[in-house]
């Protein structure tokens, strides 16, 4: 029996669910938004990492008058003549160190992907934000990917290429 004047406290069960769909909301949004910073670093990274790669082809070229041909899209003639896995040191037959470490994709089910005859080079990536402004597009404005070329999770939709040439010179590219 309740005592006349006595006064509750506490809260009732309707203010806690209001609050705790507020926290969720909340949770949601922050959630969904570290997700998007997260693809968007490692695309980054990926753009970075072929930066690095073609700098070191260029010192290649410039050492050897040619650049490493391709082993199922990976770079041939490390340490003389193996195939250079990603994640690699690249060196040459004679010990000239080119990159400490080939870089990797930063997700594991990933890889890049390098072409090259000799003559001129392409590297490829996936990028995982669909709406990067780097993958290329066609006149109605839909973005492509590049046919045939495995990157782990699909076919490659980001790629740069030597001076001499262009990333889909010789590709087809495909819806996506």
């Amino acid at each position: 029996m309740k005592r006349k004047g006595a006064s509750q406290s506490g809260f009732t069960l309707i203010e806690i669910l209001v609050v705790m769909v507020i926290i969720g909301i909340i949770a949601s949004i922050g959630f969904g938004s570290f997700q998007s910073s997260q693809t968007k670093g490692r695309d980054s990274t990926r753009k970075s990492d072929l930066g690095q790669i073609s700098k070191a082809l260029e010192t290649y070229y410039n050492d050897k008058g040619q650049y490493p041909t391709d082993s199922a899209g990976l770079i041939n003639g490390c340490g003389g003549g193996g195939v250079c896995d990603w994640g690699d040191e690249f060196t040459d037959e004679n010990g000239t160190n080119y990159m400490i470490k080939i870089p990797s994709d930063p997700r594991t089910n990933m890889n890049y992907y390098y072409s090259s005859d000799g003559t001129s080079y392409q590297i490829y990536a996936l990028l995982e934000n669909d709406l990067d402004r780097d993958i290329p597009v066609d006149v109605s404005d839909i973005k492509q990917e590049y046919s045939g070329l495995n990157c782990g999770s699909g076919n490659c939709n980001y790629g740069i290429a030597s001076p001499n040439t262009t990333p889909d010179a010789g590709r087809s590219l495909v819806a996506m």
